[in-house]
């Protein structure tokens, strides 16, 4: 397995599940994944909701993507980055024709989108559940 893989996965599979932290509480909630590419792993969320100011506060994230049977899961853990850059703002806008109505424009200040740029995954199945870890660097 490698990056490729990862990345693969990931588009794959949309639904995700994105852990972040509120002092010593975790947060855990199910988003819609955008795309992962060689840059990083992006995700795109409101600023007007809690985990804004929670990934403000700590930007170390761990994101969980499974196979709709649930028999395989990717995990992807690494600090965020808040993107500004317009034409992957224009490019995440564009592939989600739900937010045209609640926000107009890519340039609205309430669409965030985070990348991970760099960190480490790991698959996991059942049949290598005891197995230590093999963590894929990023």
């Amino acid at each position: 397995m490698d990056l490729s893989d990862c990345r693969n996965f990931a588009n794959e599979n949309k639904i995700c599940h994105l852990a972040t932290a509120e002092g010593d509480q975790p947060r855990v909630r199910a988003l819609l994944f955008c795309h992962a590419d060689e840059t990083g792993f992006y995700l795109q969320i409101g600023r007007m909701k809690e985990m804004y100011g929670q990934l403000q506060k700590n930007p170390q994230v761990e994101v969980c993507f499974l196979t709709p049977k649930g028999d395989r899961m990717l995990r992807v853990a690494g600090k965020i980055e808040f993107v500004n850059d317009p034409k992957i703002r224009e490019r995440i806008f564009n592939d989600r024709p739900f937010l045209k109505k609640m926000i107009q424009s890519p340039d609205n200040p309430n669409f965030i989108i985070l990348r991970i740029p760099h960190g480490q995954a790991y698959f996991w199945t059942f049949e290598t559940n005891l197995e230590p870890k093999s963590f894929i660097k990023f």
